[in-house]
C-alpha cells in the first residue's frame, strides 16, 4: 500500500485556491484521496498493533477552525493522523503529517500537561543518563537526532538551576522526536515500511517515559492496582 501520486498535486492546488468555491468544484477528487488515505492510515494502525497497542487513530479533518484565528483560509493544506496508545500505563503518541515539501512524523509528548512536564524535567534533573543513552543509540540518533528544540524556555524553568548539567533537556517544553521525508520518499513504494520502522524505533523511549510518567519521584507506581 502506498500514497497516491495524485495527493500532493491536489494539496498544491488547494494551497493556491484555498476557498470554498474551488473546494466544492473539486470535492469528488478530495473524497477519492480521503478514502485512499484512510486506508493507508488504517494499515499503519494494523502494523503498529504488531508491536504496540493502539487505542484509536484520529484522522484530522481538512477543514480549519477559523473562529479564533487571524488566518481565515477554510482548509488545511496537509493531511495528518495521530495514533494514541492504549491503557494508562502506555504513554506517548505517534503522529504523521503529509504535505508537499513538508512531510514528517513525530513521536512523544507535545505540549504535555503541567504535571507531566514537571515530572519529566525532575527525572532528567535527578538522572539524565538513561534518556541520553536512548537518544544517542546509533539507529535512533540517525533517525531523529534528539528532541525537537524549537520551543524552550530561555534560561531555566522555575525551580531548576540554570547551570544544571541536563539543562539542555530540562529547558524543553516538548519532548518529541521527528523525522522528515522528501516528497519522493512519501510517494515511494517503501514509505509505509519507513513510517512503521521509525515508529518501532521509539519503543525504548516510550517504555522509559511511560515508566517515568506512571511513577512518583521515589519510583512508586501512580496507577491503581
Amino acid at each position: 500500500m502506498r500514497i497516491t501520486e495524485t495527493l500532493f498535486p491536489l494539496l498544491t492546488e488547494l494551497n493556491k485556491n484555498n476557498n470554498r468555491e474551488w473546494f466544492a468544484e473539486n470535492k469528488p477528487r478530495f473524497q477519492r484521496e480521503d478514502k485512499a488515505l484512510k486506508l493507508f492510515f488504517n494499515e499503519i494502525t494494523n502494523k503498529l498493533n504488531t508491536f504496540d497497542n493502539i487505542e484509536k487513530v484520529k484522522i484530522f479533518r481538512i477543514y480549519r477552525d477559523v473562529r479564533f484565528s487571524k488566518n481565515k483560509q477554510p482548509y488545511k493544506t496537509n493531511r495528518s493522523a495521530n495514533w494514541m496508545r492504549a491503557g494508562a500505563h502506555r504513554r506517548g503518541s505517534y503522529y504523521l503529517q503529509l504535505e508537499p515539501g513538508g512531510s514528517f512524523l513525530a513521536c512523544g509528548f507535545f505540549q504535555p500537561n503541567p504535571a507531566d512536564l514537571f515530572r519529566i524535567r525532575k527525572e532528567f534533573e535527578m538522572d539524565d543518563a538513561e534518556i541520553r543513552k536512548i537518544l544517542n543509540q546509533p539507529a535512533f540518533k540517525k533517525a531523529f537526532d534528539g528532541f525537537d528544540i524549537s520551543d524552550q524556555v530561555k534560561t531555566a524553568p522555575r525551580a531548576f538551576e540554570v547551570d544544571h548539567k541536563a539543562i539542555d533537556l530540562i529547558k524543553n517544553k516538548n519532548f518529541f522526536v521527528a523525522h522528515y521525508f522528501s516528497d519522493e520518499e512519501v510517494l515511494s513504494a517503501h514509505f509505509l515500511e519507513q513510517v512503521v520502522y521509525h515508529f518501532e524505533l521509539v519503543q525504548p523511549y516510550f517504555n522509559y517515559m511511560s515508566e517515568v510518567l506512571t511513577t512518583d519521584l521515589n519510583g512508586v507506581s501512580l496507577l491503581k492496582s
